[in-house]
């Protein structure tokens, strides 16, 4: 019996990581960079944030390519309750890891699949408890001149050099900290009625 064709899917990131993460599932995918405001909003929770962002990237790209299935992402790091953002720069980055030495962050990684054939949108929040390494500043600052995470939550880029950083990781999903959860994502896309092993 012949399957129906499947939806388009689309990645709604700029992150060649999240790309990369999705490749590992061999299902076809074009990708799309949404164009929206990431400021959070005035006394929203990080796990608010994160998904707010996720569905509003999925939302973005969707309107552009209706009857698509769309994967929106967005991760915030959080210590002591408060976001911790992409830095942007060098000293603010030092900054951040300085803080952040010794000590347990929660990372919000949320992801959103639209489904542009039926407007449902299905939501999850993936946490990861990262425990930093208490290391000497010439160590971050060596890590920091040679992986340069201006553009990543938290400054720790996990997926490249930043894994060294950490001594202690807490999650369902391994490739949460990265910025795709795929163990959440394999789910909405079964939910969704998207084939995983066709050929």
């Amino acid at each position: 019996m012949s399957q129906p064709p499947r939806p388009a899917l689309i990645l709604g990131s700029s992150s060649p990581y999240r790309r990369e993460l999705l490749e590992r599932l061999r299902i076809p995918f074009a990708v799309a960079v949404p164009d929206i405001d990431e400021t959070p909003l005035a006394g929203e929770s990080p796990e608010a944030t994160a998904l707010r962002l996720s569905r509003a990237k999925a939302q973005e790209i969707a309107g552009r390519h209706p009857g698509a299935l769309v994967i929106g992402s967005d991760q915030v790091a959080t210590l002591d309750g408060a976001q911790i953002g992409k830095p942007g720069s060098h000293e603010k980055a030092l900054a951040q890891l300085q803080r952040m030495r010794g000590r347990t962050v929660t990372f919000h990684s949320a992801l959103c699949l639209l489904d542009g054939r039926t407007g449902e949108a299905q939501l999850a929040d993936v946490q990861t408890r990262a425990t930093f390494r208490d290391l000497p500043d010439h160590e971050l600052e060596a890590y920091l001149r040679l992986e340069r995470p201006y553009d990543v939550a938290g400054s720790a880029k996990s997926e490249g050099l930043g894994i060294a950083l950490l001594s202690h990781m807490e999650s369902d999903d391994p490739t949460a900290l990265v910025g795709l959860p795929l163990i959440a994502l394999t789910t909405m896309l079964r939910q969704a009625g998207y084939p995983l092993f066709q050929h």
